[in-house]
């Protein structure tokens, strides 16, 4: 069974930065894509970063909102993936969770296993 353990959230001001860390266990890390999703009330659950597997290249991509502020990236001999927040916004206020995709960037609905979630909230 796989365990995946998010932390780093926060309260910040706006403009503010957070950089959020996610833990995975499990031997095949390295060939599983990585994601971050976010959940605010009276919003959909939506996939805002992933990266991909090592043998598919570390791809990256994000949802349009969060373009050239937020980058994810991953490190494959610790099993983690961070979710780097610059200039933070009060629409990015949520609790993130960090996900196991099935699919590079297929959605939120293509994690397959995740974390219980970390809270970041942006006063502005």
């Amino acid at each position: 069974q796989v365990q995946v353990r998010e932390y780093g959230g926060g309260s910040v001001q706006a403009g503010g930065s957070l950089r959020l860390t996610c833990e995975v266990s499990g031997r095949t890390f390295s060939s599983r894509a990585m994601g971050w999703l976010r959940s605010a009330p009276g919003k959909e659950r939506e996939l805002v970063a992933a990266i991909s597997s090592v043998s598919s290249g570390e791809k990256v991509n994000y949802v349009d909102s969060v373009k050239g502020r937020f980058t994810i990236s991953r490190d494959n001999g610790k099993n983690m993936v961070y979710l780097q927040m610059n200039s933070l916004k009060a629409d990015d206020t949520a609790v993130y969770q960090c996900a196991v995709l099935d699919t590079f960037w297929g959605g939120p609905n293509t994690a397959r296993f995740w974390g219980e979630g970390t809270q970041v909230t942006v006063s502005s």
